[in-house]
């Protein structure tokens, strides 16, 4: 998509979305409709809709109006070219009330997240990972996830990160397979930053084991451990 000098409008989003729909997904969508939290779907893949999202670029206004919709494409889009300068906390707080099912919480708080490149993802997952709503402590570690990998940032030390692996390990139990995933995302995260933290993570993950989050079977158990122990990470870590 070349580059614009007038902003991108609605409109011209919905024409993409009709002009690129996928009969298949379409389908997929129809079939697990209980998951879709009311919310319409053209089918689209997130990899397609992250490509036409880099061609937009931020823009909080369009993101806004976006928002404003009960087509899937349409609020992951908002998701996606939302500005990180200009989103605030209240916000943040708003748009987790309203992320009409599963299939958004992974692109509003996971997922190179723009939620996470805001100036206050720090104190927000602090807050959401103690909130009571297992939507927020799902989405809390999900951010939890993404600040671990920052490198040139000013992350959290490493006393901070040990204390989130120490309650992860004291409630994963109890968690909904939904948390549960982005507990295990937040330990394989923080256990390839370093030597101890990897240790303290593999100790909590051979308790919590693979996590089964298909009740089909036909997607295998998310197996953190896997990535925690292998041999090149073993080898950079100096583990």
């Amino acid at each position: 998509m070349p580059d614009r000098l007038d902003p991108m409008k609605k409109s011209e989003v919905l024409a993409y979305l009709k002009r690129e729909k996928d009969p298949r997904g379409m389908a997929h969508w129809k079939a697990h409709a209980e998951a879709s939290g009311g919310l319409t779907s053209y089918g689209i893949g997130l990899t397609r809709l992250r490509k036409y999202a880099k061609g937009i670029g931020p823009d909080a206004k369009l993101a806004k109006a976006l928002w404003n919709s009960k087509v899937y494409e349409m609020r992951v889009l908002s998701l996606l070219v939302d500005d990180p300068k200009s989103m605030t906390m209240e916000q943040a707080e708003r748009q987790v009330e309203e992320l009409h099912g599963g299939y958004l919480s992974h692109v509003f708080s996971s997922c190179d997240a723009t939620l996470a490149k805001t100036p206050f993802v720090v104190e927000l997952l602090q807050t959401w990972t103690k909130s009571k709503d297992p939507v927020r402590r799902g989405c809390g570690y999900a951010l939890l996830y993404e600040v671990s990998k920052w490198k040139k940032k000013a992350v959290p030390d490493e006393a901070a990160f040990l204390a989130h692996i120490a309650k992860i390990e004291k409630s994963q139990a109890k968690e909904p397979v939904s948390v549960r995933m982005a507990m295990g995302a937040a330990l394989m995260g923080m256990g390839k930053r370093s030597k101890t933290l990897n240790a303290a993570a593999i100790k909590v993950c051979k308790k919590m084991g693979p996590i089964e989050f298909d009740p089909t079977g036909k997607c295998e158990p998310f197996d953190v451990l896997k990535h925690l122990m292998g041999p090149q990470l073993k080898k950079r870590l100096g583990t």
